[in-house]
């Protein structure tokens, strides 16, 4: 097969904890071609999607060396066997842009994971309220009036954006209140953005757990991320230190109840966040957490996804 990953910059990548990267170098054992494009190569002639694709090779070395680009040329997304979108938030209008590109090509024939409609259609933070059994007090609000009656209600809080990512943003007020209004301020843009606030969870001490579904199976490890020196956020990407698990038996009820639905969404891969025993995130876009499960656990992620894109496809 030949298989497009719209990405962020390859030479970017931290290839010690990257998913994409465990993906490819998968599929590339397996003999399958690998392509790669960015949000700026889209292009929209009349009705047919183009991108300015490279072809890449893997080294099989893991530093900056780690691919080298054959060729690279205009290809129309349908003529590749499976897109597999990996583009990072912030899920901003770019990236919006990016999915409307991809949806004209699906009208085409072309094969697209996770469906650019179904990634639209869940927003992150957002989706959990589809399933209010396994959430927590939330409210999501521009209005600071609401934002302070709710932290009056719960005393404890967290507070996030809804479109970024490994924690951007993401701050705790306790029942002292201080600086809420200046974290009010600043994350709604006074009042013109919207936010989430929730009631604090105490299990964070214990982590920040992402558990995988993969084309509507369970990864059967959760790789709980624990806030480290004094933070409140488990995020890899704050300083969390990544520690795998089984699943708990929790885990297993909110991901057995949302794996089908999202999977006939279309969502082929979605990493559910989990705080003690409840959900606090729907990763749609680009969801990691591969490498830590499988080099700590021996569980082959990317072999699982690879395995299960080759069944689909």
């Amino acid at each position: 097969m030949e298989l497009a990953f719209f990405a962020d910059p390859l030479g970017e990548f931290k290839l010690e904890k990257d998913s994409t990267f465990a993906m490819m170098a998968e599929a590339a054992k397996r003999g399958h071609r690998i392509v790669a494009f960015g949000q700026g190569d889209f292009a929209l002639d009349r009705d047919e999607v183009t991108v300015r694709a490279s072809h890449i090779e893997l080294t099989g070395k893991e530093d900056a060396s780690w691919f080298r680009v054959l060729e690279t040329r205009n290809r129309r997304l349908e003529s590749f066997d499976a897109v597999i979108v990996r583009k990072d938030p912030p899920f901003d209008v770019e990236y919006v842009n990016s999915t409307y590109f991809l949806e004209l090509a699906e009208k085409k024939g072309a094969k697209v994971f996770n469906r650019p409609e179904a990634i639209r259609s869940h927003n992150e933070k957002l989706t959990i309220a589809q399933f209010p059994e396994f959430i927590v007090p939330t409210l999501v609000t521009s209005d600071e009036n609401r934002l302070r009656a709710f932290h009056r209600e719960h005393h404890d809080v967290i507070l996030k954006p809804l479109n970024a990512m490994g924690g951007t943003g993401v701050f705790r007020v306790r029942v002292d209140g201080i600086n809420l209004g200046a974290i009010i301020e600043t994350l709604t843009e006074n009042g013109h953005k919207t936010v989430m606030m929730q009631k604090y969870i105490p299990e964070i001490a214990r982590g920040d757990k992402r558990v995988l579904l993969i084309n509507g199976q369970l990864v059967p490890f959760a790789l709980a991320r624990i806030p480290q020196n004094g933070e409140i956020r488990g995020n890899l990407a704050a300083g969390g230190l990544g520690r795998a698990q089984p699943l708990s038996k929790r885990d297993r009820q909110i991901a057995e109840t949302l794996a089908p639905v999202l999977a006939e969404r279309g969502l082929f891969l979605v990493g559910l966040d989990i705080i003690g025993d409840w959900l606090t995130e729907v990763n749609v876009t680009s969801p990691t957490c591969f490498r830590e499960i499988t080099s700590q656990t021996g569980f082959d992620v990317a072999r699982m996804f690879v395995d299960e894109l080759e069944k689909t496809v």
